[in-house]
């Protein structure tokens, strides 16, 4: 999902710093939200958590160039479930900053935009959450239809994202469009992976219900609304 350098130049640019502030904005919402819950350890360590994983996903896990970006297995929902929206959020622009400081820093001019396509969807995941799942229903207790929707939801808002940048930065070509579609359809593969990863993890979750007074999950993994 990251945006390569040269695609969008020039005064275009600075949308991405406006969509990144908007996006920092709301993270800063979620923030406070989440301090008046569960503290402010809980939200830092579920931030370390998560910006940690956000950095293994970067470097560790498979990703290839496909059309106009890369296809990473980031796994936005599954990060949403286990630690909550803040957190998330956080680990999110933490781990890809630190990801571009260390390995490329070639992609820190289009940090903006590509912490907007990482961030935006992430908060229409928590929207779409509120509807989809009852609140009398914990995390833990998803079954596959809503995983996969909101895995769906996420890895959808990237491939959006994505071709917003593109048809900003290089129009509506055909060459463009084609590097489009080719990385759309590679990335929603991740699709197929993603609600088993967040199952499993949630499986997992299950056995942990001891920790759940500890501060290190969001309190709807373990519990009702």
């Amino acid at each position: 999902m990251h945006i390569e350098p040269g695609l969008v130049t020039g005064a275009k640019a600075l949308v991405g710093f406006a969509t990144a502030a908007a996006a920092a904005g709301v993270t800063l919402k979620f923030a406070w939200d989440s301090l008046r819950e569960k503290g402010l350890a809980s939200l830092a360590v579920r931030s370390l958590i998560a910006t940690a994983a956000v950095f293994a996903f970067f470097e560790i896990l498979p990703h290839y160039p496909v059309g106009v970006s890369e296809v990473h297995l980031i796994l936005g929902s599954t990060l949403f479930l286990i630690l909550g929206a803040a957190p998330a959020a956080i680990g999110l622009a933490l781990g890809l900053l630190i990801q571009g400081l260390l390995f490329a820093p070639f992609d820190l001019p289009q940090y903006g935009m590509n912490v907007t396509t990482l961030l935006v969807p992430l908060f229409a995941v928590q929207a779409l959450a509120r509807r989809i799942i009852a609140p009398h229903t914990p995390y833990v207790d998803l079954d596959y239809r809503q995983a996969l929707a909101l895995s769906t939801a996420y890895q959808g808002g990237v491939v959006a994202w994505v071709a917003f940048w593109a048809f900003l930065g290089q129009g509506f070509g055909a060459e463009n469009v084609t590097s489009i579609l080719a990385f759309g359809s590679a990335y929603m593969l991740v699709v197929l992976i993603e609600p088993l990863a967040d199952l499993a993890v949630l499986a997992g979750a299950k056995s942990l219900r001891g920790l759940a007074g500890s501060g290190l999950f969001t309190h709807r993994l373990h519990h009702a609304a």
